[in-house]
């Protein structure tokens, strides 16, 4: 009797030792690079701001589309018109979460809650749910992959960073895409921002590109998924609409 009791009172305390173990949810797919041949994505992250207009301009005169991945709060009335004029040039639009923080440091539910607000409002603005969600930094753990697999959303990262987020010069950054160009690979995915070097890189960057012979397309056309999970009417602002 005494050492039945013992030998539970050991189990018991064994068990008690024993971390529980979450039960494993499915991962998000994330796409680094292109899978359609002689095709270029040049996306921009963080806006929208009032470089949208003038990098729009320069695709679309070469016959290009780009991805724009909107943080933030764009419930502003400019931001709105930008986000508008994006989507109605047939660029991709897609997520940069809400407050631009690194996912990794987060909590599940606050992760939810980054993705979310980026979503609802793309909905309210332009009828949309975007389909791709580029983590803010590019950084990303399981825990990030788990809550974009529940959002059916993709995760963007990059093969090519033009530097234009960490300070390089118009000549910097024009010297990485010659690199590029001279490297020549299959595809490139080219991270970019929407920065006031811009006018100058983007110029250079699509003639670089497409005398290289890459179609400039975007994120959803080069890796051949859907951009969009839904697409609707947009709806009509109202006091919910804030940030």
């Amino acid at each position: 009797m005494f050492i039945s009791s013992f030998i539970a009172l050991a189990l018991a305390t064994l068990s008690s030792a024993v971390p529980t173990v979450e039960k494993r949810q499915s991962l998000a797919r994330v796409v680094t690079s292109c899978t359609t041949p002689n095709t270029a994505a040049l996306t921009f992250d963080d806006g929208p701001w009032v470089y949208l207009y003038d990098v729009s301009k320069a695709l679309k005169a070469a016959g290009a589309v780009g991805t724009f991945f909107f943080n933030a709060c764009i419930y502003d009335a400019d931001e709105q018109k930008r986000v508008k004029y994006a989507y109605s040039m047939g660029h991709q639009i897609g997520s940069h979460t809400w407050s631009h923080l690194d996912l990794t440091t987060l909590t599940w539910d606050q992760i939810h809650d980054e993705m979310w607000r980026v979503e609802q409002a793309l909905q309210r603005i332009i009828g949309v749910t975007p389909a791709f969600m580029r983590p803010p930094y590019g950084n990303y753990n399981d825990l990030v992959r788990q809550a974009s697999f529940i959002r059916n959303q993709t995760l963007a990262i990059w093969d090519f960073d033009s530097g234009d987020s960490v300070g390089a010069t118009v000549a910097e950054s024009e010297g990485l895409y010659d690199q590029l160009v001279a490297e020549h690979p299959s595809t490139v995915l080219a991270l970019n921002h929407e920065t006031y070097g811009i006018h100058q890189v983007l110029p250079y960057a699509i003639q670089k590109l497409q005398g290289a012979g890459y179609r400039l397309v975007t994120l959803a056309e080069c890796v051949g998924l859907a951009p969009y999970h839904s697409i609707g009417t947009p709806g009509t602002p109202d006091s919910t609409w804030h940030c």
